[in-house]
């Protein structure tokens, strides 16, 4: 369901609310994701190749749990020190190997805090990879497919990764970025441009009730960008990441969507 249109006849709009956590890696701190976590419907949960370690992950998938926040396996390109925001030009086999390394790992984690992976999301440069990357595209796909083909993907609309979930029978969501910028064209400013993330909490917030309501993102230029979503992501890494999700979150239900993760 598209953000902004009713669930039922007689439903509130809704929309899911994620953020990337379990980014932390040793002594290194990332987010505070026992915060983000009370906000939040949706958790996209490292899975140890971009960010995270095993504490980590089991910490925030019991974290979740307790919250009863939908579970997400935030897969990456196999880039710790790159935090994978760099794209590797890996084989198709080495790609899937690595996807199913990842979602058994979490899916372990989560099971011991007695729950499970609800959906998939790839991160940083897989993620835009997909986008177009038709090799990498389908390696993360069909293996998705054969690990739990009843996993929805969250993907950036006009992926042909949406297209590629479908022929393989999974559910592709797409979603909007709360924090980032946009182009014209619908694609996410770059992260080498200085202005690909908003800082401003009271910019962001009206982008979102927009596109809630209509459907819309200003992009950087100020055109109006048509954006068909079911899902609004904040980093979990962004400056301020905890207020932000939590004054969307208010702005939101103040205008009387409902915050719901796409798999409740």
């Amino acid at each position: 369901m598209a953000a902004g249109t009713a669930a039922g006849r007689n439903s509130a709009p809704r929309i899911d609310l994620n953020s990337d956590v379990g980014e932390s890696f040793g002594n290194w701190r990332i987010g505070d994701d026992t915060a983000i976590l009370g906000t939040v419907s949706s958790a996209n949960i490292a899975c140890g190749f971009h960010a995270g370690d095993p504490l980590t992950i089991q910490a925030t998938a019991r974290t979740a749990a307790e919250n009863d926040v939908a579970i997400g396996a935030h897969i990456g390109y196999r880039d710790l020190a790159g935090f994978g925001r760099r794209h590797l030009e890996c084989s198709y086999a080495e790609l899937a190997a690595d996807v199913r390394y990842q979602l058994g790992a979490l899916q372990a984690m989560a099971g011991a805090a007695g729950a499970r992976i609800r959906y998939v999301k790839p991160h940083g440069a897989l993620y835009h990879s997909m986008i177009g990357h038709e090799v990498h595209s389908r390696a993360v796909i069909d293996t998705i497919a054969s690990f739990g083909p009843e996993l929805p993907v969250l993907l950036l609309p006009g992926s042909i990764a949406l297209g590629h979930a479908a022929e393989a029978g999974l559910r592709g969501v797409a979603e909007a970025f709360a924090d980032r910028n946009y182009n014209p064209d619908g694609t996410l400013v770059s992260r080498r441009e200085p202005d690909a993330v908003l800082h401003e909490t009271g910019q962001v917030v009206e982008n979102m009730l927009r596109l809630a309501q209509d459907r819309q993102i200003i992009a950087r230029d100020g055109t109006r960008v048509p954006v068909e979503a079911e899902s609004i992501c904040v980093h979990g890494d962004t400056a301020g990441a905890v207020e932000m999700a939590h004054a969307v979150r208010t702005a939101l239900e103040e205008a009387g969507v409902e915050i719901r993760s796409f798999v409740a």
